[in-house]
């Protein structure tokens, strides 16, 4: 609605007081002639025009925020939640994972920053596992676990991640969280041929959010005179010392390559830093089948801690 100055208000009710009353160039009473109503009738008709003129325009519809969507695919993964035995969600429910009430709690959008989150907290374990997660796992083939790759076969996963919220340990310190790992896998047949109950075989590549930095760390063989039949057991395989990455990545954004090979692995850390691996232990872990997984592998039984990652972009493919 339009404002008038005092100004104006006092000149119109000198012309409706005076407009009618006179005419001609008779003064009022009080000195004014039609003139002189005429002049001020100008001048607030031009005041008006300025007032609206400086008026704000109402606006006809709602200011809203962008909403931001990560720009990941879900077609190939399953996730894995802390609750239930635990529970995981595949494709296709995966899909409408927006719109899934268990996922919701551990698996959702941020549209401020078009990021998915991954929260977890200590809870229940997967099998061969001492920690809860939320965490993505490939099925090259949608739904099923049993399709998996070798390293002669390759493969390249790349993520565009933070770790925003990370709650501290008794030491002060934040707890640490695997964001990205190449598990291993026995094949049917090697399973039944050392024994075991299920398929599970260590993880080669472990990748860590640290204390605000990324720490590798991967498997070497205890004994490299070890036949084929004793590398399949897990007791084979031990940790090498690690590697952390010398930039402090904080809370804030950065970027994971994996690319592996017939006998060479390689992490590349926001397109600067190269940690490669090809070594014997490398090329001996070539007898595995293999799968990526990202997210949030919570590293802590504490009571009351907690995690969230965020990632941003995730794509996987085996050229």
């Amino acid at each position: 609605m339009n404002r008038y100055s005092l100004r104006s208000i006092f000149l119109l009710i000198l012309s409706f007081s005076f407009l009618f009353a006179y005419s001609g160039s008779k003064k009022s009473d009080i000195g004014f002639s039609k003139l002189e109503l005429d002049q001020a009738e100008r001048e607030l008709v031009n005041s008006q025009d300025s007032a609206s003129a400086e008026m704000p325009a109402e606006s006809t519809s709602s200011t809203t925020t962008p909403t931001l969507l990560p720009n990941i695919d879900l077609s190939n993964w399953k996730v894995t939640l802390p609750i239930g035995n635990p529970t995981s969600v595949r494709p296709p429910e995966i899909l409408d994972y927006a719109n899934n009430e268990t996922l919701k709690p551990f698996f959702y959008n941020d549209s401020t920053d078009g990021s998915l989150v991954f929260y977890a907290y200590p809870a229940n374990t997967t099998a061969n596992s001492s920690y809860s997660r939320t965490e993505l796992r490939e099925q090259m083939v949608a739904g099923s676990d049993h399709t998996n790759w070798t390293f002669a076969q390759g493969g390249y996963m790349r993520g565009v991640l933070s770790v925003p919220e990370v709650s501290i340990a008794e030491n002060g310190k934040p707890h640490k969280v695997i964001i990205m790992q190449i598990h291993g896998r026995l094949t049917d047949e090697q399973r039944d041929l050392i024994g075991e109950d299920d398929n599970n075989a260590p993880p080669i590549l472990k990748i860590y959010w640290n204390n605000g930095r990324v720490r590798i760390k991967t498997k070497v063989v205890k004994n490299l005179n070890a036949t084929y039949e004793e590398l399949l057991h897990e007791s084979a395989w031990g940790d090498d010392e690690g590697y952390t990455i010398p930039v402090d990545v904080g809370h804030d954004k950065f970027t994971l390559e994996v690319l592996v090979s017939n006998g060479v692995m390689e992490i590349i850390f926001n397109e600067l830093y190269s940690i490669v691996y090809n070594s014997v232990h490398i090329q001996k872990w070539g007898i595995f089948e293999n799968y990526f997984k990202a997210g949030n592998y919570f590293q802590s039984r504490d009571e009351g801690s907690f995690a969230r990652v965020k990632y941003y972009e995730l794509e996987v493919n085996h050229n």
